[in-house]
């Protein structure tokens, strides 16, 4: 009887699309918000983390939401725009009674009504009001953050809250700015809320200092993700996006192929991780095969390439691999379907090379999807500005439809498709 059970969880699991293999928070069929400020009305990290999912689990089903608003705060300042003195001012009940006001139905209106599964929550770049650590504050931004994690898991919903990223000056020491300061405290607040109310936390401030601190060194004049102070671009969100994933055990493998040239002769598949070869031959120079994988790479924003010299993303969320050991010339062109994708040495190929944004049109497939769920994001802020303006809604249906439609794209867009692969001796440089 208890096999018979266990039998049947997999076939639900399998039916149901849940990643039963993996650990990764996100799961099949989920309802993910993203609730935050400016940094997450950007729709930067938000759609990389989005992007993440939907190319690594092509056959499960996701939605995805933003709830960003610039400048607010763990009270939902801009979207109820409480009495901030009175609500510093506060203690106990009478502070809680004020929260509960500035935070329950705003929440219910732009996060509950959506009826998430997921909800990450990224305050804490505007709470501490740009200064240094003040107590008031920070009891204030404790108690928001506890009453958002309450309300949201009396929802039903599994809750996310993270620290947000240093503030960025051009500086030599960027962790001695007080604001950086009081935001690391915030964070460490966060944890403690985080472990009493069961929500993961995500520290995105430390990691990302850690890099900065790094990269600043004796230097007055840099700035590691773009953007401005406060809001990193594409190389800064990617930064955060690799961070936010790890901390949701995000799988990093892709996919894996292992091929050995035996005896200089013929060619051996002698390992396959969520991929399938076919037709593997070898002449003595060529080496050819087919490769079906499960799932796409990771796309990785082409205007944030510079975070792969910053942090190790691709090895921590993205590592879609190529093995081949005993072939004879020190550089081979890969040719995917026919078209030059890369040329790599024979050394990186034995050690496993890692082709997620070197991988032609397979990286190019990731990519695609990736320029769809910016327009789908897009349009998802239309919808949402016509839930907050009733006299915009005459077109909902409209959008609603075209959002339906953008998603189904998305969907059909993720699926993996076979590609011929052959590895040739590369050609001299003077000779091309």
């Amino acid at each position: 009887m208890r096999i018979l059970s266990i039998c049947l969880l997999w076939v639900v699991m399998a039916i149901n699309g849940v990643a039963a293999d993996s650990a990764f928070f996100i799961r099949g069929g989920d309802r993910v918000v993203f609730l935050g400020d400016s940094i997450t009305e950007q729709k930067l990290y938000t759609t990389y983390i989005e992007a993440y999912t939907v190319t690594r689990f092509p056959k499960q089903n996701f939605t995805f939401r933003n709830s960003g608003w610039g400048g607010d705060t763990a009270w939902l300042r801009m979207r109820s725009f409480p009495d901030e003195k009175a609500l510093f001012a506060a203690k106990g009940d009478a502070q809680q009674k004020l929260i509960e006001k500035a935070v329950d139905g705003c929440l219910n209106r732009d996060v509950v009504s959506l009826k998430p599964t997921v909800v990450t929550v990224n305050f804490g770049m505007n709470d501490h009001n740009y200064e240094a650590f003040r107590e008031d504050i920070f009891k204030a931004y404790v108690c928001g953050q506890t009453e958002i994690a309450k309300v949201l898991k009396k929802a039903g919903a599994r809750v996310v809250l993270m620290t947000p990223q240093p503030l960025e000056e051009r500086r030599a020491d960027p962790d001695k700015d007080p604001r950086n300061e009081s935001i690391s405290k915030f964070g460490k607040g966060l944890k403690g809320v985080a472990s009493k109310q069961g929500a993961l936390f995500v520290n995105q401030f430390d990691p990302y200092m850690k890099i900065m601190l790094r990269e600043h060194a004796g230097k007055t004049n840099v700035c590691i993700g773009g953007g401005d102070a406060i809001h990193p671009g594409p190389v800064g969100h990617t930064i955060m996006a690799s961070i936010i994933l790890k901390e949701m055990k995000a799988p990093a493998l892709v996919s894996s192929a292992d091929v050995k040239v035996v005896d200089g002769k013929g060619g051996k598949v002698v390992g396959e991780t969520k991929c399938k070869l076919s037709n593997v031959k070898y002449d003595d120079t060529v080496l050819s095969f087919d490769r079906e994988d499960e799932c796409l790479p990771m796309p990785v924003d082409e205007r944030a390439m510079d975070a792969l010299k910053l942090a190790p993303v691709l090895e921590d969320v993205s590592r879609y691999e190529l093995k081949v050991r005993g072939l004879k010339a020190e550089q081979y062109d890969i040719m995917i379907d026919g078209a030059l994708a890369a040329t790599v040495s024979a050394k990186d190929l034995a050690k496993g090379w890692n082709m997620s944004t070197s991988a032609g049109p397979i990286t190019k497939q990731a990519r695609d999807v990736l320029a769809l769920i910016f327009s789908k994001n897009l349009l998802g802020q239309t919808l949402w500005e016509m839930q907050l303006h009733p006299e915009r809604a005459a077109k909902k249906a409209d959008v609603e439809k075209q959002l339906a439609d953008l998603e189904a794209q998305i969907t059909a867009t993720c699926q993996p498709k076979p590609h011929h692969f052959e590895l040739k001796p590369a050609t001299p440089p003077a000779a091309k």
